[in-house]
């Protein structure tokens, strides 16, 4: 072989390897490396839940496309409520997910998620694993997953179900705070020929806030209103309901959170940080070593709304009085606070900054003006003896 063809040899192995060191690299970058390199893509899937009317024993997922196979969660309040049916990979259209046997109707705001089937048995094992197995597929950290409102079926005619009142209209605000009140205001008639008593529920979000006995004659009306308090409420869009044993109907409000989300430190020590805070969602606050980044305690959970002293133990981080700290606002559960989300206002983080040794207290020494007894002594030794 001619020097010539061994140096072109060369060349073409020195391409080729730097080739693949690029695409390598590349995809180590982007977290897609081709799959001949043995770099896995990570697990991906997208759902679609529409509004709807059902008999509270099944809801229909329009469609759910999943790149590795699993299941689809129905939840309400976060309390999962049933599981379909293992999906292979790829796109379900109309998937019917069963009510649980003895479990509670599907009706009301109810959430779809998609979970992986991590354990490759076909078998849903999400909740009996505390979330080790089974979770759920991600998008940007959060679990894919939507949103809808279940109604109680009715028959245009026969009306609704023979033995139960017809919610004629339903009345809500399309805004609100959460500092206020949300007014409800609904006809209920009884559209039978018998004298009947029975519940009428208002639900938020399917969670029963009230409820209230009518009773009507055959061809009887009435109205009923509520005052659904919002201060317990997250902001966002809000489903509610009013329904009674056969009818319902449903609208959305749309919640503001009533004061711009804040978070100031009203004490602290080597110890314990005590702050006010004003968040929006369940969250909590944290404190960080502005420096390092580095978490030195969380509070407990907190609800959407205003806080007052709010303790956050330091544990064992005995910060030094001149480090700066920073207090922040995060959504999300405390017990992981690596998966919590800073929540932000106006495009930045909400938190503010600070030092231990700004709250020290005042040496009582330097000043002896508060000091009563100081006090007594001077005015005794300026008073005037009368036998002097």
């Amino acid at each position: 072989m001619s020097t010539r063809s061994t140096l072109a040899t060369i060349k073409r192995i020195v391409a080729i390897v730097l080739a693949i060191a690029i695409v390598l690299a590349a995809g180590v970058i982007v977290g897609q490396a081709p799959a001949i390199f043995g770099v896995e893509e990570a697990p991906e899937a997208t759902i679609t839940f529409e509004d709807q009317q059902g008999d509270g024993e099944r809801v229909v997922v329009e469609e759910v496309t999943l790149s590795d196979g699993g299941f689809v969660v129905i939840a309400d309040d976060d309390e999962t409520l049933t599981v379909s049916e293992y999906l292979e990979a790829g796109t379900h259209e109309h998937v019917a997910v069963e009510r649980d046997e003895d479990g509670p109707e599907l009706l009301g705001s109810l959430t779809a998620t998609v979970h992986q089937d991590t354990t490759d048995d076909e078998t849903y094992a999400y909740e009996e694993t505390d979330g080790e197995e089974d979770h759920p597929y991600l998008e940007d950290g959060f679990p894919v997953s939507d949103s809808a409102a279940v109604a109680p079926e009715t028959d245009d005619e026969e009306g609704p179900f023979t033995d139960s009142f017809a919610v004629d209209s339903l009345s809500v605000p399309a805004t609100a705070t959460t500092d206020d009140s949300i007014s409800v205001v609904a006809e209920i008639s009884n559209p039978t020929d018998l004298d009947l008593q029975g519940p009428v529920e208002i639900r938020v979000d399917g969670r029963l806030i009230e409820q209230q006995t009518l009773d009507l004659e055959p061809g009887e009306s009435q109205e009923v209103t509520a005052e659904v308090d919002a201060s317990s409420l997250e902001p966002g869009e809000r489903t509610l309901g009013v329904y009674t044993e056969g009818d319902g109907l449903l609208e959305t409000v749309d919640l503001e959170f009533h004061t711009d989300p804040d978070v100031s430190v009203v004490d602290a020590d080597a110890g314990r940080v005590t702050v006010d805070a004003a968040i929006p969602a369940t969250g909590f606050v944290a404190i960080e070593d502005a420096e390092t980044n580095a978490t030195l305690g969380v509070s407990d959970e907190l609800e959407a709304g205003e806080h007052e002293n709010v303790s956050i133990g330091l544990a064992d981080a005995d910060p030094a009085d001149d480090d700066e700290l920073r207090a922040v606002l995060y959504e999300g559960d405390p017990d992981d606070p690596d998966e919590a989300m800073p929540i932000e206002h106006d495009d930045d983080v909400v938190e503010t900054t600070f030092t231990i040794e700004a709250f020290a207290d005042d040496d009582p020494d330097d000043d002896d003006t508060d000091d009563p007894d100081l006090d007594d002594v001077q005015d005794a030794d300026d008073a005037v003896d009368p036998d002097e």
